[in-house]
């Protein structure tokens, strides 16, 4: 059975729907409607007529027409009870947002295990229980409790998310809008009773709007089914994992988070470079790791460019670049004479190359020219272009933008964050190039690109 009713619902039932501001239903009502989803929603409780102006049913038999999807969000208890009623119905498909299962363990392991045993005799699919949903950015579809106006909504774009942990949903969202970075799908599917990470996987493999997965995982669902669908999405596409409860602290908090067996580690990290798996430590790698596959192709090798009009910054570069395995190789002999006929011989012509905060825009373009268009030495460059000094204006973006192109090799900017810089930053990116605001975060992000074109035999 196909997961696409869970994103491009014609018909959505919102069980325990209500106007109360301090219920989560509504806000996943009026979130909907702020959104223009086209679908046609449902309310359903016994206590109101009617909510935001919808006819509301007191329950599921009581609605003659098909519905594609429930959106559950009531006490545990009676969660069961509403499963049974859409079995009858013949609706096949329910996002289960209520805690209250064995993430609290015995009563609610049980509980569980009952919704559970409900979908799959009656042929039911579910995302849940304990989870906030999904979002559909191009459908308008989601089931997020959570207010626009405290999270904002991503932009379209070609990245997915998936999740078993709801919070670092919510981060990423905000943390991608403030990024710029667009989504196509975001899927948090927390205590993952039914659909998890390995069908989500297999589903977004033929969805040409998501090009990057990037997945928050304590636990798999199918270890040999996780690895299959991941390898095969890798094989023109990529993703990044973070993968939480590495360790004895870290497992038993995954227990009571989703309820989740987070297993051994090492087992975890072999299938990850099986499946042609980035694997990354924390929120803000994950996000820059995410940010550069989206926006750069694989390098097809290690040999890093560094080009600067700020020594300090080369120097620094360079040292992270032989931390992380990257090889910051001497210029060749042919380069360096090529180079010394157009520059002043106070440049440093080495690699980094340090063209001094004398050197302006055009300096930037015939440096890339000579080192990563007309020659095929190096594989990659990371370039950080300064902006202080007066010779350097924002036309340096669309410069480097178009050397970058010329070379078919990849490239990331280094940009320490100011006022005067974001603006720049955002010129840079308008044209494909990702910026990132320290020289740790840009050479780790280098780092992603080399090792994906590693594993990729490029």
């Amino acid at each position: 059975m196909t997961l696409e009713k869970f994103f491009n619902p014609e018909s959505v039932a919102v069980i325990g729907a209500t106007e109360d501001p301090k219920n989560i239903t509504s806000t996943i009502i009026t979130n909907l409607i702020e959104m223009g989803f086209a679908g046609k929603l449902v309310p359903v409780n016994p206590h109101h007529d009617e909510v935001f102006g919808l006819k509301c049913y007191p329950s599921l038999p009581d609605i003659k027409e098909q519905v594609d999807l429930t959106v559950i969000s009531i006490h545990s208890d009676y969660v069961p009870e509403v499963l049974e009623q859409q079995a009858v119905c013949g609706i096949r498909n329910s996002i289960i947002i209520s805690g209250g299962f064995a993430e609290l363990g015995g009563k609610g392991v049980e509980l569980e295990e009952r919704i559970k045993n409900i979908c799959r005799d009656k042929d039911i699919r579910l995302i849940g229980p304990n989870c906030i949903g999904v979002l559909d950015n191009y459908s308008n579809f989601s089931t997020s409790f959570l207010p626009w106006t405290k999270v904002k909504r991503p932009e379209k774009g070609t990245l997915g998310i998936l999740s078993q942990s709801g919070s670092y949903v919510v981060a990423m969202m905000d943390m991608l809008s403030l990024e710029g970075i667009g989504v196509s799908k975001v899927v948090s599917y927390g205590n993952r009773a039914d659909v998890g990470e390995s069908e989500l996987i297999e589903y977004l493999t033929n969805d040409e709007l998501t090009h990057v997965i990037g997945i928050y995982m304590e636990s798999v669902d199918d270890g040999r089914r996780f690895i299959n669908a991941s390898s095969n999405f890798s094989k023109s596409k990529h993703i990044v994992a973070l993968k939480a409860g590495r360790h004895d602290s870290g497992i038993e908090a995954a227990k009571s988070h989703t309820g989740a067996i987070a297993g051994r580690y090492e087992i975890y990290k072999a299938a990850f470079r099986k499946s042609g798996i980035v694997e990354v430590n924390g929120l803000e790698e994950f996000m820059d790791a995410c940010k550069v596959l989206l926006m750069q192709k694989p390098a097809k090798g290690n040999k890093v460019l560094v080009l600067t009009n700020g020594g300090g910054f080369g120097v620094s570069v360079s040292d992270m670049c032989s931390d992380t395995g990257l090889d910051v190789a001497h210029t060749p002999a042919g380069i360096r004479e090529a180079l010394s006929e157009k520059f002043p011989e106070y440049f440093i012509l080495k690699n980094p190359i340090d063209m001094t905060g004398s050197s302006g825009d055009e300096d930037y373009g015939i440096a890339m020219k000579s080192a990563l268009v007309d020659n095929d030495f190096f594989d990659a460059a990371i370039i950080i272009p300064l902006m202080p000094p007066p010779t350097m204006t924002d036309g340096v973006a669309g410069i480097i933008s178009q050397r970058a192109k010329e070379s078919g090799k990849p490239v990331v900017i280094c940009m320490v964050s100011g006022i005067y810089t974001e603006k720049i930053k955002a010129k840079f990116e308008e044209k494909g190039l990702p910026v990132f605001p320290s020289p740790e975060r840009c050479v780790k992000a280098m780092s992603v690109l080399v090792e994906r074109g590693r594993m990729n035999g490029c």
